[in-house]
């Protein structure tokens, strides 16, 4: 992971940086314009017309990515589609979503709902969404949730996998007997919350030999797995890195690290049911795996995002 990318999932999950977020998004947004009708600024742009529907993205690669897979599916259906990338924090986007400039976002169902109701805590994907829709201004829907999930996650390196038969079936709870001889690391708060070593302690009985404070699974991270200066760590699940290291994520399933889909948000009023259809078509194939590999295309082998979203659009079945 770049440190780019690094710097902007840490916005997208630390709510606290709005302040410097929307600073950094008025900055990207002075001179932003791409091709395919990705142009113009969402800060003083009018609302979406009617007729065209306005697909945003928060200021890190994948969102873009996800954009440009939902616009793509839009388009294919006769939709006029216009891009608004790297607009910022959820702060600024849940704005311009209520007021119409944008009108589709795709969303993370986690993180949404904690930024809308800071203290709900449900257990499954569909009562995220029915506590999102509780919290919701009216003006807004949410579509249906895809199974891809962008989280926190317990990552073993290969070494590490080979020494002890770990596999990606295998369960966070099955480090139980060798967390002692294993090295975990990650951010500075991942040893004192509750969706770190305190809740991997409470829920599954783990305690590591040690901890190595490194960053928020950004490039220390990774460099200190691969190295087996950890043998454990906090890694994004989406993160190009782990396949292309052949790092191992744990299975989570006693949801210490709840749940972060990946589920479009939309103005009620800029959609008509065909561009409903088309978007719940595409949240209804993309899973975790395909979202890493797309990823991994887009931020490892430097691909354009465009022509990642569109090549795995055709391929299934979507455009």
């Amino acid at each position: 992971m770049t440190s780019t990318t690094h710097i902007s999932r840490s916005i997208r999950r630390n709510r606290g940086a709005a302040v410097v977020a929307l600073a950094a998004a008025t900055a990207l947004l002075t001179g932003c314009s791409s091709g395919d009708g990705k142009s113009g600024n969402p800060l003083t742009d009018g609302k979406a017309s009617g007729d065209s529907v306005v697909v945003g993205s928060n200021n890190f690669p994948e969102s873009t990515l996800l954009a440009d897979i939902y616009g793509e599916a839009l388009k294919a259906k006769g939709i006029k589609v216009t891009y608004k990338p790297n607009i910022g924090s959820r702060e600024t986007t849940y704005g311009l979503l209520k007021n119409g400039s944008i009108s589709v976002l795709p969303e993370y169902n986690g993180a949404l709902l904690a930024y809308l109701d800071p203290k709900a805590a449900p257990k499954t994907t569909e009562a995220t969404t029915t506590a999102i829709e509780a919290k919701l201004d009216s003006k807004l829907t949410l579509l249906d949730p895809s199974s891809a999930q962008d989280k926190d996650s317990v990552t073993v390196n290969a070494t590490t996998a080979k020494k002890y038969h770990l596999t990606g079936k295998s369960s966070v709870a099955d480090l139980k007997g060798i967390a002692k001889d294993l090295v975990i690391g990650g951010s500075p708060e991942f040893q004192t919350r509750q969706q770190g070593l305190a809740g991997l302690k409470s829920v599954y009985g783990l305690e590591f030999k040690s901890f190595k404070a490194l960053d928020a699974g950004g490039p220390l991270t990774q460099a200190a797995l691969k190295k087996n200066a950890v043998q454990v760590a906090d890694l994004f699940t989406t993160d190009p890195t782990i396949s292309k290291e052949k790092f191992v994520v744990l299975q989570d399933p006693k949801g210490l690290f709840g749940l972060e889909n990946v589920q479009p948000l939309a103005y009620k009023s800029a959609l008509n049911q065909k561009g409903v259809d088309a978007l719940n078509a595409v949240s209804a194939k993309l899973d975790t795996a395909t979202l890493l590999d797309l990823d991994t295309q887009v931020q490892t082998e430097n691909k354009d995002p465009l022509d990642v979203a569109q090549a795995w659009l055709k391929s299934a079945g979507l455009a």
